[in-house]
């Protein structure tokens, strides 16, 4: 069908997805042929079903192909059959994948009797104990019901943070720390302090989406940098340091959500270097830090907060439902992160940070640590082996943190296959919610603490056998 030439500098990708354009304008493809299967296409051209899932994704979220479950790929009809797409048309595919109402979703159906999909741990996994303990504690001990907390938040539970900062060589005092309800609120004020509608803002891709909607509502362009398994593209942020002029990057250098890469010491010296060059900030969430079975720095430990604010949290470990969170950063932009805080919301919950107090003070927390560490690394080798069995693309292979980024050449389309599992009681986490520029991938996470169950892998086997019969 094609001539396609590995060594010219245009990617194999590049290559197949402007032949197949070429084609379809010249009308040798005609709107509504079948294209041939991934494999049969990879096979008749020597290319991986990887390099051709990734071009048939891009011709589909460009409006030139249309992805039929179960059947293929097909030539899309439209109105002007055989016309190039206009210009506004490829520059602003329309997704067939509304992320928004996903995310919803997955707040909604958190009672599916499997959840590969969600971004929290299994009720067994958290340490429930001391919750329990610490409550009976401050209620023994009385909580004060009348009035506010302080504004910076509750000073105890902030001279721990300060201290655990300390031991991973950040040198902070409890005045530079400020406790939030949860990572998203301590995000939304840096967001609220940082952006001004039109700034152009660096965020990982793939990354958090409820990051992503928040600074798009702020009013940023956003700017995707690819993640590696080694933490980042650097050729692909130079290039686009070089075009863009941003105000800040949004960035997750550990165990970051959705691949679980993390990003080497190395690369972190090397964004700090980008950042004072091209003089914007950082602003480093690293809310799975106690998850991470290496002792490694952070942008915030290398740069003592002169260029990074640093967003931590005690919702992953601890309980997603008690929203705690905090952020580190010098004193000036924390005493003005304080006022948004004052203005948008008053003081955070005393109550729930004197709970959290108790249970990071109890002597039982590290243990807990430990074992969920050594519980998830556990969890991730089964997982991955399962996964690679079914014939899945691991992305990488961390052993720590909560998820797998992962995708299988017969389930080209992870938001379709997702709706399927819906059906069945199962959430999955498809990768179109957490790219910067949503379309059809079959790249979704899994969280491996609740990807144990077989029903979950009867279903992704029998789509893998479908999806296989289909293309054949």
């Amino acid at each position: 069908m094609l001539t396609l030439s590995p060594d010219l500098q245009t990617p194999l990708v590049s290559q197949i997805v402007d032949g197949l354009r070429g084609l379809i304008t010249g009308q040798v493809l005609k709107p509504g042929s079948k294209l041939p299967s991934i494999r049969a296409f990879a096979a008749a051209h020597g290319v991986s079903v990887f390099t051709v899932v990734e071009a048939y994704d891009r011709l589909v979220a460009q409006g030139w192909l249309v992805s039929r479950a179960n059947a293929g790929f097909f030539v899309k009809r439209r109105d002007n059959d055989g016309a190039t797409p206009s210009a506004g048309a490829l520059a602003r595919p329309v997704p067939r994948f509304d992320a928004r109402w996903y995310l919803k979703q997955i707040f909604e159906n958190r009672n599916l009797p499997m959840k590969p999909g969600c971004g929290w741990l299994p009720h067994d996994w958290l340490f429930g104990d001391a919750v329990r303990r610490s409550m009976r504690q401050l209620s023994a001990d009385g909580p004060e019901l009348d009035g506010y907390g302080l504004p910076h938040g509750h000073m105890a539970l902030r001279m721990v943070v300060a201290e655990s900062l300390a031991e991973h060589h950040l040198a902070v005092d409890a005045e530079q720390v400020l406790l939030t309800q949860g990572s998203s609120q301590a995000l939304d004020l840096v967001a609220r302090r940082l952006i001004k509608p039109g700034d152009v803002v660096l965020v990982d891709d793939p990354g958090y989406p409820n990051l992503l909607f928040m600074l798009r509502f702020a009013g940023a362009q956003l700017v995707g940098v690819p993640r590696t398994a080694a933490g980042y593209d650097l050729p692909a942020l130079e290039a686009l340091l070089a075009e863009h002029k941003p105000t800040a990057y949004f960035t997750q250098p550990r165990l970051q959500s959705p691949t679980c890469s993390v990003a080497s010491v190395a690369h972190l010296h090397r964004l700090l270097q980008l950042a004072e060059q091209h003089g914007f900030l950082l602003v480093e969430n690293d809310i799975y830090a106690d998850m991470d079975t290496g002792v490694r720095p952070s942008l915030a430990s290398l740069d003592q907060l002169n260029r990074v604010i640093y967003i931590g949290s005690f919702s992953k470990t601890i309980s997603p439902n008690l929203r705690t969170g905090y952020v580190a950063a010098r004193r000036d932009l924390l005493d003005e992160l304080v006022q948004i805080k004052m203005i948008s919301g008053l003081t955070s919950s005393e109550i729930t940070e004197r709970v959290t107090f108790g249970v990071v003070t109890d002597g039982r927390w590290r243990k807990h640590l430990k074992s969920l560490r050594e519980r998830l690394a556990e969890a991730h080798r089964s997982v991955g082996r399962r996964l690679l069995s079914l014939g899945f693309e691991l992305f990488h292979e961390p052993e720590a943190g909560m998820y797998l980024w992962a995708r299988h050449p017969d389930l080209p389309d992870s938001a379709e296959l997702s709706k399927e599992a819906t059906g069945a009681g199962i959430m999955l986490g498809p990768g179109q919610l957490f790219l910067v520029e949503p379309r059809p991938t079959g790249w979704m996470r899994f969280n491996v603490s609740f990807s144990q169950d077989e029903r979950m892998w009867r279903f992704l086997e029998q789509r893998i056998v479908l999806g296989q019969q289909a293309g054949e």
